[in-house]
């Protein structure tokens, strides 16, 4: 016998498959970004060409096109005139694999999506979620090619403010698209939630805001080489404090463009997440929560451990590519697991 409600179970976790499989494909794509930046290859293709764009050089004279392309720019002229073809092409192919897998995300989720749609598997109230999910993914690839242009004059170095609102859109498709996801996934539970589960909720949510502000501080370090400064911890310059946190003005400034207030900041927040995080893991264990919401806590909890640790690994270390794509990646790791505690303790 037909049961709508067994029909629909099946398409949303249909959906929520296809959902995450788009977030792990958002995922690498944060990665490789962070690869491209690290490896100074972000500025290796000075056009934005979404169609044919596609296809790399394929020839001796078409890389010698490229190669002459990038020569008109600032970056080559200022900071890479010794470079070769060869040379060129070493820091062409990360940007290329970046650009490539931003347009495949968006054919990975367009097609399903149109599948899905034709067939009548979305739901009414589901349908405008996915619509700004693609709205989104458009507006990305716009805000990648805007940071992009502003390493094209005269400084060859794209604006902090511009890298961070590229990394930040990303972090905000790659939440929205994993919450919608995790909802399919676990519907809500017809049971009333005892009044220190809800704090809990609350505190999760407390969370989850102070990690994606602090991974936005983390796009003005990478914006402004603040990683490459005061390496050492947890002193920096033999201080605790150091000297120059407000010497820019206005005051605002330093907290964007003072590299010694930008790295202060993020190690500031990095250190209120550990003892925030530990502290929301034990008044977790202290209550009777469903087995999800418990094992959330737990990961949560290992991914903190695991982010500080490399937090600190690649400052002392001197940010190597390895490392700081590492850190990258453990900051959505660390996201990741903050939702999931969320969704679960707000079912």
């Amino acid at each position: 016998m037909f049961n709508p409600s067994v029909t629909a179970n099946k398409n949303n976790k249909a959906i929520a498959i296809w959902l995450l499989i788009c977030c792990a494909t958002i995922f690498g794509m944060i990665i490789l970004g962070g690869i491209t930046r690290l490896t100074g290859s972000g500025l290796s293709m000075v056009e934005w060409a979404p169609i044919m764009g596609i296809l790399p050089p394929l020839n001796d004279q078409e890389w010698q096109q490229a190669f002459l392309l990038y020569q008109q720019f600032p970056e080559y002229q200022i900071k890479n005139f010794h470079m070769s073809v060869h040379d060129f092409k070493s820091i062409f192919w990360f940007e290329y694999g970046h650009r490539l897998l931003g347009r495949s995300i968006g054919i990975i989720f367009l097609l399903p999506f149109l599948f899905f749609l034709f067939k009548g598997k979305i739901e009414k109230t589901l349908t405008p979620k996915l619509i700004t999910m693609f709205v989104l993914g458009g507006l990305q690839g716009l805000m990648g090619w805007y940071m992009v242009k502003s390493g094209l004059v005269n400084d060859p170095r794209v604006s902090q403010y511009r890298l961070t609102a590229h990394l930040g859109l990303a972090v905000v498709i790659y939440a929205y698209m994993l919450w919608v996801a995790l909802v399919l996934l676990y519907p809500k539970i017809n049971e009333t939630a005892q009044d220190s589960v809800r704090k809990l909720g609350k505190q999760s949510l407390f969370i989850t805001g102070l990690i994606i502000i602090t991974i936005l501080s983390g796009g003005f370090v990478a914006g402004t080489h603040a990683g490459f400064a005061f390496n050492t911890f947890p002193l920096m310059h033999g201080k605790l404090i150091p000297d120059g946190l407000f010497e820019l003005t206005p005051l605002w400034k330093n907290f964007f463009e003072n590299i010694v207030t930008v790295q202060f900041d993020h190690r500031v927040l990095a250190t209120l997440l550990f003892i925030v995080i530990p502290l929301f893991w034990f008044k977790a264990r202290k209550l009777t929560l469903h087995p999800l919401a418990r094992t959330g806590c737990h990961l949560l909890l290992a991914a903190l451990l695991l982010q500080i640790t490399l937090g600190i690994s690649t400052l002392l270390l001197v940010v190597p590519v390895a490392l700081g794509a590492a850190h990258q990646a453990g900051a959505i790791v660390l996201l990741t697991a903050a939702l999931f505690v969320n969704q679960q303790l707000h079912r």
